[in-house]
């Protein structure tokens, strides 16, 4: 028989319940259930009694000596899912996050791109707040932005390749620690690829331009821009320039792939939001917004004039109408399409639902 893990205060969740490197909850909740199964009802929709004998069954079967692992919690997950499933007791639309009068309170260029995308997806992340995975790229991409925003802290002569790496390997030092990094590798080995990988990157990004030749107006700016008294828009920029020639270009940093160039105007969507807010902040219109991608290199670039962002300006207001529109339904839709193989969500998704049940 295993021996039980020891309990400890540091836990993460899985789908929003399923408590990782502690023992499965023995607390219990004012209706007798344990904790994670109140958790489950918000989340699916499903009826006290219903989610207990489907979860209660699963656990039993695999509880034998009173604690679960990991393996085994996801294996209990995945079991009482296809359950549901089956008996066509989970609907997935998460009802209970929709509450009578809810409404968008602000709206972030990138969730906003979400609901362009799918309106699945924006629910899945800006309502429901469900967990993603953390990746090895998703790490890379947050410590490379902080190494990058570090260097600027630098005066001109210190901005060399060498203090880029190094602010690189600080920033990890720091960010690995943090719970969500911790599990990433397999092995020391795995590591140390990962930081010579990134550190190739960060070499792309000093062939594309000179650190010590730029002054950036602001770095990592936190924008907060009412449209109007109804429409909030909030986000972070990575970087904004002021030219030599008294030009704003906006920077953003990307440290996976390129599209191809015919697939790469969406990505364009969100930089477009922020020149809008520039716009309202500075009172004057961005010149160019640019998206460097380090791994590559490629830089694109589109320029900017007036009459695209009072479009952008209009777009934004119906995108607040039609997202406010469906919370007040309750619908939002599926769409799928060639990104859902890249989704986190993607085994929950509607979309996506087992064959059989789609068929029955």
């Amino acid at each position: 028989m295993r021996k039980p893990r020891e309990s400890s205060d540091r836990s993460r969740t899985l789908s929003g319940f399923l408590a990782i490197r502690t023992p499965f909850p023995r607390a219990r909740s004012s209706n007798g259930l344990p904790d994670c199964l109140s958790t489950f009802r918000r989340l699916f929709g499903v009826t006290p009694d219903q989610a207990g004998r489907n979860l209660k069954s699963s656990v039993d079967q695999r509880q034998a000596d009173g604690q679960l692992g990991f393996r085994e919690r996801l294996v209990c997950f995945r079991g009482v899912m296809q359950q549901l499933w089956t008996r066509r007791i989970a609907n997935l639309s998460f009802a209970p996050r929709i509450v009578p009068n809810m409404a968008l309170e602000t709206l972030s260029p990138s969730r906003a791109g979400d609901f362009k995308t799918c309106p699945q997806l924006f629910r899945f992340r800006a309502i429901d707040h469900l967990p993603e995975p953390t990746t090895v790229y998703q790490a890379r991409g947050t410590t490379a932005h902080l190494a990058l925003q570090r260097l600027y802290d630098l005066s001109a002569d210190q901005r060399t390749p060498e203090r880029l790496y190094d602010l690189f390997r600080e920033a990890w030092s720091e960010l690995r620690t943090n719970e969500e990094f911790t599990e990433l590798f397999g092995s020391v080995e795995d590591e140390r690829q990962w930081g010579l990988d990134s550190l190739a990157l960060l070499a792309n990004y000093l062939r594309i331009e000179d650190p010590a030749m730029v002054e950036p107006l602001a770095r990592e700016l936190d924008m907060l821009e009412a449209i109007d008294d109804e429409i909030v828009i909030r986000g972070i920029l990575d970087r904004i320039d002021r030219l030599p020639d008294g030009r704003l270009i906006i920077t953003d940093y990307k440290t996976g792939k390129a599209p191809p160039e015919l697939y790469a105007m969406p990505a364009f969507f969100a930089l477009k939001i922020y020149a809008l807010l520039i716009r309202r902040r500075l009172g004057e219109t961005p010149a160019e917004v640019r998206l460097i991608y380090l791994n590559g290199p490629t830089v694109y670039r589109i320029p900017i004039h007036a009459s695209q962002l009072d479009a952008m300006e209009r777009q934004l207001r119906a995108l607040w109408k039609a997202i406010n529109r469906a919370i007040e339904k309750n619908l939002f839709p599926p769409r799928p399409g060639r990104l859902c193989d890249y989704c986190s969500f993607r085994d929950r998704c509607p979309a996506w639902a087992p064959a059989e049940i789609l068929a029955g």
